[in-house]
């Protein structure tokens, strides 16, 4: 076979990934252990983007910021990222160690309101009917903004260190929603090459093998482990409301001895 031939027989593997996931060392690793097949990094310009990567057919997996519209996907999320409010340099929140959503309701959003709906249901120009929404921007072009002083920027964590400029400055913020980072593709897709980019990021060994559907399965037990805590949950709070009342029972039976003794 010749070069030629064996480049249009080479597999192509496309794993998107939304801004502030760097996802380097889960490339080099699976590009070490899988021969015979190409992986193609498909970075994303905003999360907004993320809806439509796998069901346009642009990438094999993705590793997107949840939630997201998860009808028809594998879903295994990995981590959590905390918040963190930028500014240009010199802005107040400079001086302050954490920053509450609350104290940011006089702010200009630079991004869509819809993007922090904590900041939204408190923001002075939602609620009084004076702001102007512009031009959606990515995460890249949003700081750039933030850095003339037009605004703030509530992003991840890894977003904000993605785009650092020496002009920024970034506080964390309370008040507003950890998002998490999780790895997606496809219910009707099943390969080899999805197992191993699975298995690269969950930390198995080079020598640990699964089962086809395996991954399906650990879905599944995904969702039972998560099932399973929504009802001990449950539980505890039934237990809780029946001792509660059997309190307020025995204090009535008390009060009522009390009032016959008299």
């Amino acid at each position: 076979m010749s070069e030629k031939d064996l480049d249009a027989a080479r597999q192509t593997f496309r794993v998107a990934f939304v801004p502030g996931v760097t996802p380097d060392k889960w490339f080099r690793l699976w590009r070490e252990r899988v021969s015979g097949a190409e992986l193609i990094a498909v970075p994303l310009e905003d999360a907004a983007g993320q809806d439509t990567v796998l069901s346009e057919g642009r990438a094999d997996m993705l590793l997107g910021r949840l939630p997201l519209d998860d009808e028809g996907l594998h879903v295994i999320p990995l981590y959590s990222e905390s918040p963190v409010v930028v500014a240009a340099k010199g802005h107040t929140v400079e001086a302050a160690t954490t920053v509450d959503v609350t104290e940011l309701a006089g702010e200009h959003l630079i991004q869509h309101p819809d993007d922090v709906p904590e900041w939204r249901d408190v923001a002075h120009e939602v609620l009084e009917g004076t702001r102007v929404e512009g031009e959606r921007l990515t995460p890249r072009q949003a700081m750039e903004v933030a850095s003339s002083g037009a605004g703030i920027v509530i992003v991840p964590l890894s977003v904000a260190r993605q785009y650092e400029r020496k002009d920024l400055i970034r506080r964390p913020v309370t008040g507003v929603a950890e998002t998490r980072i999780g790895l997606c593709w496809p219910e009707a897709a099943e390969s080899e090459l999805i197992e191993q980019f699975i298995g690269v990021v969950r930390g198995r060994s080079p020598r640990s093998t699964r089962a086809p559907g395996s991954a399906e399965a650990e879905q599944r037990a995904a969702k039972q482990r998560a099932a399973q805590k929504k009802d001990a949950a449950r539980q505890s709070a039934e237990r809780a409301r029946e001792r509660k009342n059997a309190v307020r029972a025995s204090r009535r039976a008390a009060g009522g001895r009390r009032r016959g003794r008299r």
